[in-house]
C-alpha cells in the first residue's frame, strides 16, 4: 500500500443557509480518502457501526479506496451535527455522539505497515502515535490536527511533531501553537518543533507553504456560491497527500503543485453538502479548475 489514511468516519447532520441534510457521509477519513483517490489508491483504517450505509461503502469502492482496515462494530456509527451562520465563519455544534468511535484503537493490517505515505487525519494525538508505532518503514507522514487537541492533548501533540514530515493546520491553530500572528514567524517556530514542511490554511483566502527559507502562497478561488464548508480542510490535505503519493516527488516545486491540487479539490467540496461535491469528478473538471487557479494567480 502506498498511502494509508487514519481518521474518523461519521454520519453528519448539517444545517446551513442553503438547507439541511441528515446522516450524510462525514468524518475526516471520508473526505480525505475520496479526495486522495483522484491521484492514488488510498487505504483507510477506521471504525463504523452496523448502521453505516452500504451506499457509502459502495462509494468508497467506486473510488478505489482499500477497505481492509475498516472495522464494522456492533453499535452505532459516530454522529456529528452542526449549524452554520449566514457568514459560514460561525459554526455551532449541535451534538457529538461518538458511539463505536469512542473505543477506536487503530490497528494496521500487515499489508499497510510498509506504506510510503501516511496521513494522520484528525483524531486524538495518542492514537496517531499508535499508528506510527505500528509502521515497519519510515513513511512520509502528513499530520492534520485541530484546536481541540491543542487545548486537551498538547503534550502528545508536540511529541508527535518530531515524528512527522509535514504539519497542516489552519491560521487560528498556528497562532494557538506559537502565540504568533505573523505567519512567517509562526512557521519557523513550528519547524523548530519537528516538521520540515508547514502548510497554514487560511480558508477562503488560500494557503501558505513553508520549507526552510522558501514560501509559497496559494490563492483562494473566488466561488459564486458556498453551500457547505464541512470537510474542506480534510479534502485539501487528502488531495495533497494523494498527489504526493502518486508523484513521489518532494521538491519544493512539486509540493507547490500538491498544495494547488489540494485547493482544487477543496473548492469543489464546498459547492455541495457532505462529500457530494467531490464524488465522481471527471479529469476535465480537475483540469478546468486547475486552470482557473493558474489564471487567477498569474501577473
Amino acid at each position: 500500500m502506498s498511502l494509508i489514511i487514519v481518521g474518523s468516519l461519521a454520519l453528519d447532520t448539517i444545517v446551513a443557509p442553503a438547507g439541511s441534510v441528515t446522516d450524510v457521509p462525514g468524518g475526516s477519513t471520508s473526505y480525505c480518502s475520496i479526495a486522495a483517490s483522484y491521484f492514488s489508491n488510498p487505504s483507510i483504517v477506521g471504525v463504523v457501526g452496523e448502521d453505516f450505509p452500504e451506499s457509502v461503502i459502495t462509494l468508497f469502492k467506486d473510488h478505489r479506496v482499500d477497505l481492509t482496515g475498516l472495522s464494522i462494530e456492533s453499535g452505532k456509527t459516530f454522529r456529528w451535527g452542526g449549524r452554520y451562520a449566514d457568514n459560514f465563519d460561525d459554526r455551532t455544534t449541535l451534538f457529538t455522539d461518538l458511539n463505536v468511535f469512542e473505543s477506536f484503537n487503530p490497528t494496521l493490517p500487515e499489508t499497510y505497515k510498509d506504506a510510503g505515505y501516511v496521513l494522520l487525519a484528525n483524531i486524538h494525538p495518542g492514537l496517531q502515535h499508535h499508528v506510527l508505532d505500528q509502521m515497519n518503514s519510515k513513511p512520509f507522514v502528513v499530520l492534520d490536527t485541530m484546536n481541540l487537541w491543542i487545548n486537551t492533548a498538547l503534550d502528545d501533540l508536540i511529541a508527535l511533531f518530531k515524528r512527522v514530515d509535514m504539519l497542516v493546520i489552519n491560521d487560528e491553530e498556528a497562532r494557538m501553537l506559537t502565540d504568533e500572528r505573523n505567519f512567517a514567524k509562526a512557521a519557523r517556530k513550528l519547524q523548530a518543533m519537528g516538521p520540515k514542511w508547514i502548510v497554514i490554511k487560511k480558508g477562503q483566502h488560500g494557503a501558505l507553504l513553508f520549507h526552510e527559507s522558501q514560501v509559497f502562497s496559494a490563492p483562494g478561488l473566488v466561488l459564486d456560491e458556498v453551500i457547505d464548508p464541512t470537510g474542506a480542510g480534510d479534502t485539501f490535505v487528502g488531495a495533497l497527500i494523494g498527489y504526493l503519493a502518486q508523484s513521489k516527488d518532494h521538491s519544493f516545486d512539486n509540493m507547490k503543485l500538491a498544495v494547488i491540487f489540494g485547493s482544487v479539490l477543496a473548492s469543489f467540496c464546498v459547492e455541495n453538502f457532505s462529500v457530494d461535491g467531490i464524488t465522481y469528478l471527471e479529469e476535465s473538471d480537475l483540469d478546468d479548475r486547475y486552470d482557473a487557479f493558474v489564471l487567477m494567480s498569474q501577473f
